[in-house]
């Protein structure tokens, strides 16, 4: 199986010229900040007067968004700084609670079909005549991950909003895929962090630069990306039908 080529992202195509002075760069985001109105459905979910959700425009997983605070005193601020404010972190995160739910929505459009949980959803949907209550089905919620990175490599506060599977084209090395499978990756519920957190300095910590173990199932690469991303197509098939044969690693807290 071929990864999918992932064509629902914005590009620099997408950007309108008006839209990009001074813009540049690590300080990419702040276009779909100023002028989100500027972008098709392609690019940005959604917006308001606080936030805007885009797609990511390299999906480190087959599901990848962006959520951008709009506060002007809040944007270009580390996250970690951010959210030692406890009134702002509560509104982002009540935004990620929206977000995420949104997204799970969307996985479940993608993949239901295939997964072993969803089939009894599926045949009530179609039940004729309707049924009184759906049943619940598979908790696609759970496979979304919502943090920050430790270090962002955008200037602009922005929290990912992606799926687990880590299956993309666009992951292409070390840096990617350790920065959302170790604590590098810090989850949004785990804010306000505590002042000696470890992940408060995470070059210390070398997050980066340890060795590849699958997320769902544990096993240890070591330093060999190529068999980790041919074993990640594996799991990708698996999980999005919900095989139970493995259970879910949960790597990023250890």
């Amino acid at each position: 199986m071929k990864q999918p080529k992932h064509s629902n992202g914005s590009s620099s195509k997408d950007i309108p010229k008006k839209a990009t002075g001074g813009f540049h760069a690590r300080d990419g985001l702040g276009v779909y900040i100023a002028n989100p109105e500027l972008y098709p459905p392609s690019t940005v979910v959604y917006y308001n007067d606080e936030f805007v959700v885009i797609y990511d425009m390299f999906p480190k997983s087959t599901l990848h968004l962006l959520l951008l605070p709009r506060d002007p005193e809040k944007t270009l601020v580390h996250p970690i700084e951010a959210f030692d404010d406890t009134e702002f972190l509560e509104k982002v995160k009540h935004e990620v609670k929206k977000v995420r739910t949104l997204a799970a929505g969307e996985l479940r459009r993608k993949y239901g079909k295939y997964s072993a949980r969803d089939q009894e959803r599926r045949k009530a949907l179609d039940a004729e005549p309707p049924v009184d209550s759906l049943p619940a089905g598979r908790d696609w919620e759970q496979d979304i991950m919502c943090g920050i990175h430790a270090h962002p490599s955008m200037n602009h506060l922005h929290v990912h909003i992606i799926s687990v599977d880590r299956y993309s084209d666009r992951l292409k090395h070390r840096k990617h895929y350790n920065s959302f499978s170790t604590p590098f990756f810090i989850d949004i519920d785990d804010f306000p962090l505590a002042r000696d957190d470890p992940r408060r300095d995470p070059d210390r910590q070398g997050y980066l630069r340890r060795d590849f173990k699958c997320w769902r199932c544990g096993r240890d690469f070591g330093n060999q990306f190529t068999a980790l991303k041919k074993h990640l197509e594996e799991e990708f098939d698996e999980w999005k039908r919900f095989i139970t044969a493995h259970r879910f690693a949960n790597l990023i807290g250890t």
